[in-house]
């Protein structure tokens, strides 16, 4: 109980302290107090991960409102992804926040955004998970405003607007719910509801409202606008790992509330993969569109993410599963090529895809690792973004749900072609452009701590595919 209640408690107690070391000249001390935050939060995680069912009594509110923690499997798989996550961007940051100003203001809200991620992944309930799905959004709205120029203060506004939005609809639901149940706690496959039109209206406006933070459609438009503005540790977090959020409070819904078998053919699974199906292929040829290198690839996110909404919307476990693999390996890769856009922008200032031609030759190992990653992404065996495409389309494919069936694995290969066009292009350019800089002769040397965290996620995003008889496994565990 109190491991749990630490691993809460620790990044915000932790991230407290950051503060004081902007008035220490010598910054290293500074971030090696941030490396040992991280590290302690990471161990805690761990612990908790490799250790039984865990649980903690609940504070009560008022009546059914009550908060509560439980390391369940998937608890314990989201703090598995976060924590991780979070330790090789923080490593990553200590470098590239040299450049910024209020470096130790910014760890402050990426360990204040983490305390709130993993005290969503274990919340026992939905008012529970509902506090901390909104914490993630109050502490990780700094991130995006970091640099407080125009740009990033509109796009953080607009983050929140859509959030808050987002949250007012799930409590919507959450009131519905209240009303027609005795208890708001989870428990797998979800309790005994009846299906009411209400109920079912209420559901949809918390998969709705849950996916603002998803970038599902027509909630997504906060995405592609905060991600270019925000310094690329934060985007890679938002990207891999924050918008997870609104996936895990779906899945808490839908599968440890609800029950797909009160859902399974109602108007509210057709609508919900109508959505996720137009979010993945709009987002995907939104990404092709875009010239901005970042902004590429948030576009990119907000069609990644919908294969796990498609999956989670099929209503069975093979969808399920798929979906827990796309969790993994799109939080992977994602965070890896923001990681590497990052490398560019910190190394030689380039947010352009056109000015990117000739940079393979001066950034080898990220541009190696860039391709790679977009492999996954793409959906190319033996990596791991293939298996997750794999079960999803096949899920589609087995679920007997009339024209969606085949719909589904229809729009998956497309989107999974104009992935290959959008990011498949940069390397290429990377590689075998030329430059038009005039500046082919300087070469900067790869900062050491920015390309191993992009290595290490390139090795994962292999190796998982690669040993995807073990990964599968660890992933049908939590189902």
């Amino acid at each position: 109980m109190t491991l749990l209640i630490l691993s809460v408690l620790f990044p915000v107690i932790g991230g407290m302290i950051l503060p004081i070391f902007n008035k220490v000249q010598n910054r290293k001390i500074g971030l090696s107090a941030v490396i040992l935050v991280q590290a302690i939060e990471t161990v805690l995680g761990l612990l908790i991960v490799f250790g039984g069912e865990l649980t903690t009594g609940s504070f009560t509110l008022v009546d059914q409102l009550s908060i509560g923690f439980t390391a369940d499997a998937l608890a314990k798989f989201f703090i598995a992804l976060t924590v991780i996550g979070w330790m090789l961007v923080t490593i990553y940051a200590c470098v590239y926040m040299k450049h910024e100003k209020n470096e130790m203001r910014f760890f402050l809200f990426m360990f204040l955004s983490e305390s709130a991620m993993i005290g969503a992944a274990l919340s026992q309930n939905l008012i529970s998970m509902y506090v901390f799905y909104e914490m993630v959004t109050l502490f990780s709205m700094p991130l995006v405003l970091h640099s407080l120029s125009k740009e990033s203060v509109a796009a953080a506004k607009k983050y929140l607007y859509y959030s808050v939005a987002g949250a007012f609809l799930a409590l919507f639901g959450i009131f519905v719910l209240a009303t027609n149940s005795d208890t708001l706690s989870f428990v797998a496959g979800g309790h005994n509801i009846i299906a009411t039109p209400l109920v079912l209206a209420g559901i949809f406006t918390m998969l709705l409202g849950f996916g603002a933070k998803a970038g599902l459609f027509p909630m997504h438009g906060w995405l592609p606008s905060a991600h270019p503005v925000a310094p690329a540790p934060a985007s890679a977090l938002l990207s891999g790992l924050i918008a997870k959020a609104g996936v895990l409070a779906i899945i808490r819904t839908v599968f440890f509330f609800v029950g797909t078998e009160n859902l399974s053919g109602t108007w509210v699974q057709t609508v919900a993969l109508t959505f996720a199906l137009l979010t993945v292929l709009m987002g995907s040829m939104m990404a092709y569109l875009e010239k901005g290198f970042k902004k590429r690839l948030a576009f990119s996110t907000v069609s990644q993410i919908s294969y796990v909404l498609t999956g989670l919307f099929l209503f069975t476990g093979e969808g399920f599963q798929g979906a827990l693999w796309q969790i993994v390996f799109h939080a992977v890769v994602k965070i890896g090529l923001f990681l590497c856009a990052g490398a560019v922008i910190f190394m030689y200032g380039k947010t352009e895809v056109k000015d990117l031609a000739g940079l393979g030759k001066k950034m080898p190992i990220t541009f190696t690792c860039f391709t790679v990653l977009s492999l996954s992404l793409i959906g190319i065996p033996p990596t791991g973004g293939f298996h997750s495409k794999w079960y999803i389309a096949t899920a589609a494919l087995d679920s007997g749900l009339g024209a969606f069936s085949w719909i589904a694995p229809i729009i998956l290969l497309i989107s999974a072609i104009l992935t290959a066009a959008y990011l498949l292009s940069i390397s290429i350019s990377a590689f075998f452009g030329k430059d038009e800089t005039g500046s082919e002769t300087v070469k900067i040397r790869e900062p050491l701590f920015m390309v191993i965290p992009i290595v290490i996620l390139t090795v994962i995003a292999v190796a998982g595919g690669v040993f995807s008889v073990a990964t599968g496994n660890i992933l049908s565990s939590i189902i």
